[in-house]
């Protein structure tokens, strides 16, 4: 099972994150792998419908941290998330008007993020305005990578998902580049554990937190790394 996030991984780091578009090749060996393994996909903190309009369709996606997917063609949201998205419009309104100037608000449906790349300067009042409307909305505030998020208190996490994911997977494979992928890799872990075969990827660049490094089996550089990676799964 080989299983990728999104920014940062399958695709380089972009000031407009809707702008971003898997690196040069990624479509297409992805597409070659689906047909040798029994999962590929994506784990990723984007929602669904965007992974869906930049990736095969053949693959598995998980959105949100693994509050929606797609498996099989068939889309879902996990149990218990839907009654929270009115909480996040909420929390994304706010945002907008307490916004710091230079923040940019990017609303998720089931999540929402705050982003402060091209001003590290706001971090700080970015966090701090992402825990204050946590605790007026009742959701969670998470760090991110140049962003603080919003999400349903939801038990889902990319962990969660690598998990679920690999019942009846003898060996697999996940590739992340920020915090965000922790779990994942404890997930990859227990499994290994367990007696599975696994195999924890970081994608150097300069924002790679050391954490993250440090839980890795390998570093490839970039995400053209990942480009080499996939062709050696093909070979």
């Amino acid at each position: 099972m080989l299983l990728f996030d999104f920014d940062g991984t399958l695709s380089p780091i972009v000031d407009d994150p809707d702008a971003a578009v898997p690196a040069p090749g990624v479509v297409g060996l992805l597409e070659e792998l689906t047909a040798r393994y029994r999962t590929v996909g994506a784990v990723s903190g984007r929602p669904v419908d965007f992974l869906a309009a930049r990736l095969p369709s053949s693959l598995v996606l998980s959105g949100l941290y693994g509050l929606e997917s797609v498996v099989d063609g068939v889309r879902a949201d996990r149990t218990g998330v839907e009654v929270w998205r009115h909480r996040v419009d909420d929390a994304a309104a706010r945002a907008v008007e307490q916004a710091p100037e230079g923040m940019r608000v990017e609303p998720k449906g089931l999540s929402v993020t705050l982003h402060y790349r091209g001003r590290p300067e706001l971090a700080e009042p970015v966090l701090h305005l992402a825990e204050a409307l946590a605790a007026e909305t009742g959701l969670e505030a998470r760090a991110a990578k140049m962003s603080a998020e919003l999400h349903p208190p939801v038990d889902a996490d990319k962990g969660l998902v690598v998990r679920e994911l690999a019942v009846g997977a003898a060996a697999i494979l996940y590739a992340g580049d920020d915090l965000g992928d922790l779990p994942a890799f404890a997930a990859l872990a227990d499994l290994r554990a367990d007696g599975r075969a696994t195999l924890a990827v970081a994608v150097e660049t300069s924002e790679l937190p050391a954490s993250l490094r440090a839980a890795a089996d390998l570093l490839v550089a970039g995400p053209q790394g990942i480009v080499d990676l996939l062709h050696a799964l093909l070979a």
